[in-house]
């Protein structure tokens, strides 16, 4: 009989990794749900099969067969309480640090709890029988495939890591009966690096570090960094949460956002991730070929979706390591700041928004001062522009709510009443956290810059999958008409009777007549609350604008055209034209 596999695609997944990985040896028991995948081992010759009936002897048979071989072994049963067998040796190759792979089947895990034959609940599992339990799903679209192929490499690493031991893989199955696909598909493989390994060796070609927030450096760090840009011609993508400002820096969300640019001249062919979260979406865009990703937690970050290795080590450790006395060339970065500097020489007259108000005053905070920006719209605003040398930025990226961040202002504050530190945050983040402007400890160097437009804006701009709903999105998606609904008075009576001094604008003019008093340096007597009254129609244009700087003519045109085709014919009706000119 030749070699067919299942036709089911998380089965398919886990057979190539396995093989990419270099795990050949299985120990199959038999039963209906793991018949896709013992049928395609099975006829397979990569793969050396055993069989045992007794799922609890299989267990041990792997545990001998690890420990004699120093290489991970599978074992595979079907769904009821075939898994349930395999406690007691997967618990000796827990204790022991055999690499052992628990591969258990099931049915979809929808079915559990419905008094369904053979269905069990596998979500809890003990302590000590797997370093790692995870659940293969069944694959429907591009986001299943995409889960299912972190998740087995994620498990297949885990054998190794921390000196080893078993992982286990809760296998679902849609009960096909096809074994039509001759080819296995290839799938990523992720590999994972420890400081005492020999390291892969970088490429001859454009480097990008893409930093995401990140704990303040220290100098050491901050070196290693600088010193591997200078030996490679990296250059490194920042936004202001990554706190770093050496060698090969680069503010990059301004030509991240740019919507009709061609931004491949831009992308490295290997880009370094470090660092954790970030709110700066645009330059996600700037990933290129592949991503490596270093970090103490060697967990598989797979924030770009192009991740092939992960380095399980200090940042410094890393980069030092690819550092040497040779100084290489630094066309990458000179080419990426001077298209840089072209957008921001660029710059339009902005309509009257928190864009409009970063490029006001980004230049103007006070150096060795420390400014907090709310997420999505005041992140990523005065991401676009550049502040002095010397001032410390922090948002609250790693939950990524709403919910705290004038606490966190406050709370940062308490650490040295001699610096400033200042706040940009919308209307709907501010009331959330209002409370803690009347905490007793706020101190006389805090400066709030609320900027009121009424609403959640980030639900009312041009490229925001809601806003097409328009005014209709105000009743319960953006939220519109709560706390006094732009209220000239309620902020301004509430802060002052806590003790703030209050300034507001409703215009350009009021906003420049009284913004030098925000920015001062001098001692105030009185924290301050600057009240800024925008409306979501100048915020969305100004963030359109922002991001239209760049207009390629061919590509800008091209854009504009579908966009607007789109507009006029809807989703089916693109489709069916592409059908009739035999495009994709």
């Amino acid at each position: 009989m030749s070699t067919m596999y299942t036709d089911e695609k998380n089965v398919q997944v886990l057979l190539s990794l396995l093989k990419a990985h270099g795990i050949k040896r299985i120990i199959a028991s038999p039963g209906s749900s793991n018949s896709p995948f013992v049928a395609s081992v099975q006829f397979d010759k990569y793969f050396e099969v055993y069989s045992s009936v007794d799922e609890r002897s299989a267990a041990y048979l792997a545990c001998g067969l690890a420990a004699e071989t120093n290489e991970p072994v599978v074992i595979s049963c079907t769904g009821a309480t075939a898994s349930r067998n395999y406690a007691p040796g997967l618990t000796e190759a827990f204790y022991r640090k055999l690499p052992v792979l628990a591969i258990t089947s099931s049915q979809p895990v929808g079915r559990v709890g419905h008094h369904i034959a053979q269905v069990i609940d596998r979500s809890v599992i003990p302590n000590d029988v797997a370093r790692l339990s995870l659940n293969l799903p069944i694959i429907k679209d591009a986001e299943d495939e995409w889960d299912c192929v972190i998740t087995v490499n994620k498990a297949i690493l885990e054998l190794g890591r921390g000196g080893g031991g078993p992982a286990h893989i809760n296998l679902q199955t849609s009960s096909q009966r096809t074994y039509s696909t001759k080819v296995l598909p290839s799938y990523r493989k992720i590999n994972r690096f420890f400081s005492k390994d020999e390291l892969p060796k970088l490429p001859d070609s454009r480097i990008a570090v893409f930093v995401g927030s990140h704990r303040k450096w220290n100098k050491r760090e901050a070196d290693a960094l600088e010193n591997f840009c200078l030996s490679t011609g990296a250059v490194v993508f920042c936004d202001h949460t990554s706190g770093y400002h050496g060698k090969n820096r680069l503010l990059f969300s301004l030509v991240g956002s740019q919507q009709y640019l061609d931004k491949t001249t831009f992308k490295p062919d290997l880009m370094i991730h470090i660092g954790e979260v970030t709110g700066d979406y645009p330059s996600i865009s700037l990933s290129g070929t592949e991503v490596w990703r270093v970090s103490p937690d060697g967990e598989i970050r797979d924030t770009f979706r192009k991740l092939t290795t992960v380095f399980e080590m200090d940042e410094s450790v890393f980069f030092n390591k690819y550092t040497n006395d040779k100084e290489s060339d630094n066309s990458y970065y000179t080419s990426c700041d001077r298209f840089l500097s072209s957008l921001r020489n660029s710059i339009p007259e902005l309509p009257f928004s928190n864009i409009y108000l970063a490029h006001i005053l980004a230049d103007k905070i006070p150096q060795n001062s420390v400014i907090h920006f709310g997420i999505l719209n005041s992140l990523r605003s005065w991401n676009l522009f550049e502040l002095p040398e010397g001032v410390e930025l922090m948002s609250n990226v790693g939950g990524f709510g709403i919910d705290g961040c004038v606490s966190t202002l406050i709370g940062a504050s308490l650490a040295n009443r001699n610096k400033i530190f200042y706040c940009v945050i919308g209307d709907l983040a501010f009331f959330y956290d209002l409370n803690v402007l009347g905490n007793r400890h706020v101190g006389n160097n805090i400066r709030i810059l609320l900027v009121n437009n009424g609403k959640g804006t980030e639900f009312k701009q041009y490229k925001h999958h809601t806003s097409h709903f328009r005014d209709y999105a105000d009743e319960y998606i953006s939220a519109a008409g709560h706390f006094g609904n732009q209220s000239p008075t309620l902020v301004k009576q509430y802060a002052e009777n806590l003790g703030f001094e209050y300034l507001s604008a409703t215009s350009k003019e009021e906003f420049l007549s009284v913004h030098s008093g925000f920015i001062k340096t001098e001692s105030k007597a009185r924290p301050i609350v600057f009240e800024v009254f925008t409306n979501s129609e100048d915020e969305s244009k100004a963030l359109e604008m922002m991001m239209s700087i760049h207009k390629d003519t061919v590509f800008g045109a091209k854009s504009t055209m579908k966009q607007t085709a789109k507009g006029i014919l809807g989703d089916r009706g693109m489709a069916l034209l592409r059908k009739n000119l035999g495009k994709k």
